[in-house]
């Protein structure tokens, strides 16, 4: 590995320390239903969405349900104390294309259609509202 890039990764590294996140890889549900649940609780507190999700009847739902609580713990690991209610918020959510499996379904005539299995991948930042506040 070069100098250059010896010392951007050392940067990177250095910056995560810093950000509380979790990722959530090849989930084999396509990534529009994925952001139809990621919409509803992007940049809101994390136990008010821990209840939309809870309660919502997608099943995308319990998958993004189980990553904020991934990084919720990730966030308490870091601290070394519990999180209190208003104190997260998820500060950022993505949803990224994965692989696509492409398969093939017999059609009349001979002919075959193409049926796509597409995946993606999630990631949730979470952060604090003061950390927030003084930077504003």
């Amino acid at each position: 590995m070069g100098a250059r890039k010896r010392i951007s990764a050392e940067a990177r590294k250095e910056a995560q320390k810093n950000m509380y996140f979790a990722k959530l890889r090849n989930v084999p549900t396509s990534p529009r239903k994925m952001r139809l649940v990621v919409d509803m609780v992007r940049g809101m507190e994390v136990f008010r969405a821990l209840g939309i999700l809870k309660f919502s009847n997608k099943e995308a739902a319990a998958r993004v349900e189980k990553l904020l609580r991934s990084a919720i713990a990730n966030w308490e690991a870091k601290n070394e104390r519990k999180a209190e209610s208003g104190e997260l918020y998820i500060s950022s959510i993505s949803v990224d294309c994965a692989t696509t499996l492409k398969r093939m379904r017999p059609a009349p005539q001979g002919r075959g259609y193409r049926i796509r299995k597409r995946s993606n991948h999630v990631t949730l930042f979470v952060d604090t509202l003061s950390k927030n506040d003084s930077q504003n």
